[in-house]
């Protein structure tokens, strides 16, 4: 089984699964809290005291439906989940990061440059909702990788049914996972660096 480079004939691009839930957590949750500090320095037209209670209870509500949404679907793909071949290339944990992030930059600014905006109505109310993402996916990707764990291997997804930004890896175009021993590639079940790689 090859790994970091392009798929050998017959053989298929494979992304971690928990790596590309992941791969969103850390910008959405520092973009929220710099629009949410900076946000909080602004009056807003129903006060910061408004504005930082309603940003807390959006923030509570968006971790828990990044957390858990689409799980049903995640589940049923991991339990479906067919050996990888010879031939199939496991990609990198920093060129998955890398291919989301580039497709979502526009995305993620745009989201920012709103969280801002909002703040003149609510303060720091969308700072603390990106941040609520980015902690939602964090949780999301640990729980797959508890997932992982309890089925005793890595969960991994065609690259090719990503999509054009590389980040729907329990989208309608995804028809099955792949799965790996414990030890393969170089990111831990859930995603994070691996400290030590090993190649299965």
């Amino acid at each position: 089984m090859a790994r970091g480079g392009r798929a050998g004939r017959g053989g298929q691009g494979l992304a971690r699964v928990a790596v590309v839930v992941r791969a969103g957590a850390a910008p959405l949750w520092w973009l929220g809290v710099f629009a949410a500090g900076i946000g909080v320095l602004v009056p807003g037209l129903t006060g910061r005291r408004i504005g930082v209670l309603a940003g807390a209870a959006l923030f509570l509500v968006t971790v828990a439906v990044a957390a858990c949404v689409r799980r049903r679907r995640y589940q049923a793909l991991a339990h479906g989940a067919s050996r990888a071949g010879r031939q199939d290339v496991l990609q990198d944990r920093a060129v998955s990061v890398r291919v989301w992030r580039r497709g979502h930059r526009w995305w993620l600014l745009l989201a920012f440059v709103a969280a801002l905006g909002s703040s003149f109505a609510l303060p720091a109310a969308g700072g603390m909702l990106l941040a609520g993402a980015g902690a939602g996916l964090w949780l999301k990707a640990a729980w797959i990788g508890r997932l992982e764990q309890s089925g005793d291997a890595l969960l991994w997804v065609r690259v090719d049914w990503l999509g054009k930004r590389g980040g729907r890896p329990a989208g309608k175009a995804v028809r099955a996972y792949r799965t790996t021993g414990l030890a393969a590639g170089d990111a831990a079940p859930g995603g994070a660096r691996r400290r030590t790689a090993a190649l299965v």
